[in-house]
């Protein structure tokens, strides 16, 4: 397939917009993209014509089951689950994880190990510290070198023990872009028994997930990162969903993935996040995705190493681009990361700055103060928004 920046483009309504007389550059995107119209439809079909809870006779509940049945399918593909009752839908990944950690956490003992890195965002690593507290474990940390900003699986190694009860790592971090090599590291989780969980809410968006040939126990994502609404998946293994003590009300079905959906789902956002998968297939796959993004990347990196105050903290090798995500932090010699975001915005240019909830990376880089200006690409960004950020990066 040729991709098509034009045909993409159009079918994202809010990339047209004007605000303060500028059309904005989404480069904000790590923290959520933005929807096509398609996902926009298909909340407004669901309180059109199935706006009803589970289980009833009646068919309006009837549609909402079958709707939520087919995206559970699509999600299943979408991570290569080997069975859809293997997806669970929460509010967010944050949420999920906690639960998950809870549950788990009933299973633990004191003096019991939890493996986490210093390049997680909070979400993989908060509820982890928090059992661990509870429980009186022992939590270890993966280093990152701070070169290139890739794990050191020397420190990983060094943390396992027939005590380790879970490794928690990110697929590809929301700070520094980098992708880290999850496969392997389940393998080096399981061969001390331990469980392994990925977050993998930043390569979603931009690389394939196949969760059995990464071998993980289980894996998090949010819809609203990969152009669909704010909905939490996790995937988990089958016997491990059915074994765990899962926190639930009574009534609720004691099977997989019901008890771990907590409460009434958000059935319209469940019907955006089909419309999302939908799309993406549309739009040539995650592969044809990713080749378009690191185009872009290879474009933005370039520029930006062309600024002597400019410093990109992560991989900037181009024969390495495949090792990372298109998400790019630096810093700026005379200007903190507010203010670059600050000036950036005036100009309608839309990128983030601080931590980011990656509170371990940051303090790692010693930008704990004021974190770092992230420029975080999506395949419907252009090269000539990159051209755009150029221009206003040289004013400052």
């Amino acid at each position: 397939m040729t991709f098509d920046i034009d045909t993409i483009r159009a079918q994202f309504p809010a990339l047209a917009q004007t605000i303060d007389d500028l059309t904005p550059v989404f480069f904000d995107n790590p923290a959520g993209t933005q929807v096509p119209n398609r996902v926009i439809s298909a909340v407004t079909e669901y309180f059109t014509h199935m706006n009803a809870n589970s289980g009833g006779v009646f068919p309006t509940s009837n549609r909402s089951d079958a709707m939520v049945k087919s995206v559970r399918a699509k999600a299943a593909r979408f991570l290569n689950a080997p069975r859809s009752d293997e997806i669970v839908f929460g509010a967010n990944m944050t949420t999920l994880n906690f639960a998950l950690s809870r549950a788990l956490a009933s299973t633990f003992s004191a003096g019991d190990e939890i493996v986490l890195t210093r390049m997680d965002h909070d979400a993989n690593v908060a509820p982890w510290l928090r059992v661990a507290a509870e429980r009186g474990m022992t939590v270890k940390w993966v280093d990152i070198r701070a070169s290139d900003c890739t794990l050191d699986l020397d420190t990983l190694e060094a943390a396992l023990s027939t005590r380790t009860k879970i490794v928690a790592t990110v697929h590809a971090s929301n700070a520094v872009g980098t992708i880290n090599p999850v496969g392997y590291i389940a393998e080096m989780a399981h061969a001390v028994g331990a469980l392994h969980v990925v977050d993998a809410v930043q390569s979603a968006p931009h690389i394939p997930i196949d969760v059995q040939a990464i071998g993980c126990d289980f894996l998090l994502c949010s819809a609203y990162k990969f152009f669909g609404p704010h909905v939490g998946i996790m995937w988990g293994r089958c016997d491990l969903l059915e074994s765990l003590p899962a926190y639930k009300v009574r009534p609720a079905k004691d099977k997989p993935p019901y008890r771990w959906e907590t409460g009434t789902p958000a059935f319209e956002l469940i019907a955006g996040v089909g419309a999302a998968l939908d799309y993406i297939e549309s739009a040539g796959g995650m592969k044809q995705i990713g080749e378009y993004e690191r185009e872009l990347t290879a474009h933005l990196i370039e520029m930006l190493l062309s600024f002597p105050e400019i410093h990109i903290a992560g991989i900037v090798d181009p024969a390495r681009l495949h090792e990372r995500v298109p998400t790019v932090v630096f810093t700026h010699d005379r200007f903190t990361a507010e203010q670059v975001a600050r000036r950036l915005a005036h100009q309608g240019i839309y990128v983030w700055d601080g931590n980011y909830y990656a509170v371990e990376i940051m303090e790692r880089l010693g930008h704990a103060e004021h974190g770092m200006v992230r420029v975080g690409l999506a395949h419907y960004n252009t090269h000539a928004e990159i051209d755009r950020l150029e221009a206003a990066l040289r004013q400052l």
